[in-house]
């Protein structure tokens, strides 16, 4: 299994998040908000295979490419259509589908699920292409912590931060890995075969395993060939305030986390006009970082305020608490 991602949009103007996560089997794509343009480099077919659309809230410079991801997939069949936002979603997104003339739908079908999430759980809400979207179903409440979805490769979380309104923040989670150590075969007399498998994905390890008409201990078959190694992660956190209540809550969900894409709207130098207008500056997102000992931090969702020369000494700011900060590998900053 593998961690992929591409940041969408240019520096300082609408940014989005493309996950990949490859199974061996299958691969999951997840896109994390959807603005302006952020689209325009994604083919066609990928954005057909998007398995989920996650949004951290829905102001304009997060959600003003919707309309173009909307056209590509309005009336997909072939997979499920997932969206998720914070409280009001729903609403919000009701007006976007209702937002053109339908008069060719009636033999056509498409269902969207859009999903509200707050502190309490997800309110989900369902939508029909055949209807011209003109009802939202109620398709009831589920109670959460912050676990949102299983795709059964990963997982996916969401922390409910403060923008001034609500805003998500995500973590995807691949699944630990369970690895066979071919070389200690031998050592037990046994030869490769489909039995492996069974090993590898059974968790019951009180259950008996027949190997060429000979049972052996599931448990301890597992125990001398098999390893399970963790999966990687990835975060994505933008849009809200990072006070200390933030920083000791986020912390705990980010230990260890691979890789962190986070904002940096702000340089040090303008707190005040980020607490204002419920945003981070460099030094207490790299500080975020060193705390939750992640492994990589990548910036994003630079402010137009600033010019090329800022945005590399905000990127110094960063790298002064936590070196390995960097912005996108895509990004040409001069």
């Amino acid at each position: 299994m593998s961690i992929a991602f591409d940041i969408l949009g240019a520096p300082g103007r609408d940014n989005a998040l493309l996950v990949r996560v490859d199974s061996g089997q299958s691969i999951s794509r997840l896109l994390f908000d959807c603005g302006d343009g952020c689209l325009n480099a994604v083919s066609y077919a990928e954005i057909l295979a998007i398995d989920h659309l996650f949004l951290s809230h829905l102001h304009m410079d997060h959600v003003g490419g919707f309309d173009y991801f909307f056209r590509c997939v309005f009336n997909r069949e072939n997979k499920s259509n997932h969206i998720w936002g914070p409280s009001g979603t729903s609403e919000i997104l009701h007006h976007r589908f209702r937002g053109f003339l339908w008069n060719l739908h009636s033999e056509m079908s498409g269902t969207w699920l859009v999903h509200d999430v707050c502190r309490t759980g997800v309110s989900t809400s369902r939508f029909e292409l055949c209807e011209a979207f003109a009802t939202k179903h109620d398709e009831g409440k589920s109670e959460i912590d912050s676990q949102l979805v299983d795709l059964g490769a990963c997982t996916v979380e969401a922390q409910v931060m403060n923008h001034g309104t609500p805003s998500l923040a995500y973590v995807v989670r691949e699944k630990a890995r369970s690895n066979v150590d071919i070389g200690r075969l031998a050592a037990l007399g046994l030869r490769p075969g489909p039995w492996l498998k069974q090993l590898k994905d059974n968790a019951d390890r009180s259950d008996t395993l027949v190997i060429n008409g000979v049972p052996h201990s599931m448990a301890t078959l597992r125990e001398s060939l098999v390893t399970e190694t963790p999966g990687d992660s990835i975060a994505y956190l933008t849009d809200f305030i990072l006070d200390e209540a933030a920083v000791a809550h986020l912390s705990k969900t980010l230990q260890g986390c691979g890789t962190v894409i986070c904002e940096a709207q702000y340089r040090n130098a303008d707190q005040e006009l980020a607490l204002r207008n419920f945003h981070m500056t460099t030094g207490p997102v790299a500080e975020l970082a060193r705390q939750s000992a992640i492994n990589r931090l990548v910036l994003f969702h630079l402010s137009d305020r600033y010019n090329s020369t800022e945005w590399n000494e905000m990127l110094a700011e960063a790298r002064a608490i936590f070196p390995n900060t960097s912005f996108p590998e895509t990004w040409r900053i001069a």
